[in-house]
């Protein structure tokens, strides 16, 4: 078999495995790696480039992936069936990879919407948030009234979101999924991309509005109104009421107009999802690009998914402002390996059945593709889900590895734009904030191509750098910051994607 272009990929010259270009059979000769294959071997998945005895390390990225479960032969296949997790000591050389920012002098722009308390939108919707599962419906019976063409009067509004959860009883408003849920729900209140919300409930759940309101500092006004429907009097009164409360609040909200803003007011969420073996050679490595350079021009990025950078953590305490930011990070990890402990369950449970197929074998290898994403710029703060991001640069927060959670937790820590990185294909949304889908490979981004923004598989091809594709990016983050929409906008996914974290006990 003979191509212009290598048939693999190493990523680190001390690396014992390469990564196949594309579906390799049996018998064919490698010539950048002086080597012969010995299995088939798919498309993004590992090959061995020397003799691995069992027991010893495996490397990709310069770093350990796992170890090897017997002896593996040069040319043949790496993966499940060859390669296993096990404990090994990592060091975590605190803040001594850190570096000094160079801060572009003339910041780039965005056109945003300016909202009186001074925060800046990148979106304008009007949202229905239930304290409690049992105001659900009637949340949605509400956002549902507006689908009757009535919002083409108003082309400044987004849409009417009901943000709808599965919570808010059945606990004690003591426990840590009460405070995990009254986080998420007021950051959602507070969202700048929300000109208005309507909250309801039910009226004798934990969950109480005014004990929500009262704990988080949230302050009732024209634009944040709130109901119950044991006050109201019932269902259909619930949701004539709130139809024209809504309603009420249309023309004002309406009356929006997109300024110039500076670069500083994005958050950027960071999430992959549905990954593959080239999340961490296209997709991340260039997001992290964008993010270096969006944190020159003022802004600031969210990495989370603690789980899924368990192996790489590593590499940010290296970059950590300080110790003490370093550490943050460090006791979010030992509260996840004491989490999964209590629950029967191990921190290498993942990569997902679909990540496997896609050629990751460990949570290691998954966690140093997905680390990638954050760049390499310094690790200013660590947040706890759903608090309020409120520093410069690049910051991590506590979030679990599960889509829709995480990026639950961010947006209602602030974060105005979401990039997501998919190698498999996720065709995830989230309103009230504009999720950019960045594809890692060619062939998935064709298949799912009114789903995917970005293809990052270019840069598999050669067509484009990493730096390049980092660029590309960038600009499409200002673009869609100002008004421009995703695909998953464009196909209406959002409204069921409010998914918060939850811990403890049901009762």
């Amino acid at each position: 078999m003979t191509t212009s272009k290598p048939l693999t990929i190493r990523l680190h010259n001390s690396d014992n495995v390469v990564v196949a270009r594309m579906d390799l059979s049996a018998g064919t000769e490698i010539p950048e790696e002086i080597l012969t294959c010995l299995d088939q071997i798919s498309f993004g998945h590992k090959i061995a480039t020397s003799a691995i005895t069992a027991g010893a390390a495996v490397k990709k990225y310069g770093q350990i992936i796992g170890f090897a479960s017997c002896d593996i032969k040069p040319g043949q296949h790496v993966h499940t069936h060859n390669l296993e997790m096990k404990d090994f000591s990592r060091d975590y050389a605190m803040s001594s990879d850190t570096k000094s920012v160079e801060y572009e002098a003339d910041p780039a722009t965005f056109e945003g919407i300016e909202r009186s308390n001074g925060r800046i939108a990148t979106r304008n919707y009007l949202g229905i948030i239930s304290t409690v599962n049992c105001s659900a419906s009637v949340s949605r019976f509400i956002a549902n009234a507006f689908h009757d063409g009535s919002l083409s009067d108003f082309p400044n509004i987004d849409g009417i979101v009901p943000i709808c959860h599965g919570m808010g009883c059945g606990c004690s408003n003591a426990d840590e999924s009460f405070e995990l849920l009254s986080n998420t729900l007021a950051g959602y209140i507070k969202h700048p991309n929300f000109a208005g919300v309507l909250v309801i409930g039910l009226g004798c759940e934990v969950m109480q509005i005014d004990t929500l309101f009262n704990y988080r500092n949230v302050q009732k006004n024209a634009f944040l109104q709130t109901m119950t429907i044991q006050e109201t009097g019932g269902t259909r009164k619930t949701v004539q009421e709130g139809i024209d409360r809504i309603r009420a609040m249309l023309p004002e909200a309406n009356r929006v107009k997109r300024i110039p803003v500076s670069v500083g007011h994005i958050i950027l969420g960071l999430e992959c999802g549905g990954s593959d073996a080239y999340s961490g050679i296209t997709a991340n490595p260039a997001l992290g690009a964008a993010v270096d350079r969006l944190v020159r021009h003022g802004g600031t990025a969210v990495l989370g998914e603690t789980p899924e950078i368990y192996g790489a953590e590593h590499l940010l305490t290296r970059r950590a402002v300080s110790g003490e930011v370093g550490q943050k990070l460090i006791d979010r990890i030992r509260w996840w390996e004491s989490y999964t402990a209590t629950h029967n369950a191990k921190m290498d449970n993942n990569p997902s059945p679909g990540n496997k197929a896609g050629g990751l074998t460990t949570i290691l290898e998954k966690s140093l593709g997905a680390a990638a994403k954050g760049g390499t710029t310094n690790l200013v703060e660590v947040y706890d889900y759903a608090e309020t991001v409120t520093a410069k640069g690049f910051v991590f927060m506590n979030t679990p590895g599960y889509d829709p959670v995480s990026l639950t937790g961010m947006v209602a820590g602030g974060a105005n734009v979401i990039c997501f990185t998919t190698g498999r294909g996720s065709v995830y949304g989230c309103k009230p904030v504009p999720s950019i889908k960045l594809a890692t490979n060619t062939d998935m981004y064709q298949r799912l191509k009114d789903d995917m923004d970005i293809n990052c598989g270019e840069t598999i091809e050669g067509d484009i750098t990493v730096e390049e594709m980092g660029d590309r990016i960038f600009n499409i983050i200002l673009k869609v910051a100002s008004g421009m929409k995703t695909k998953s906008e464009l196909n209406g996914i959002g409204d069921d994607e409010f998914v918060p974290w939850t811990v403890g006990a049901t009762m």
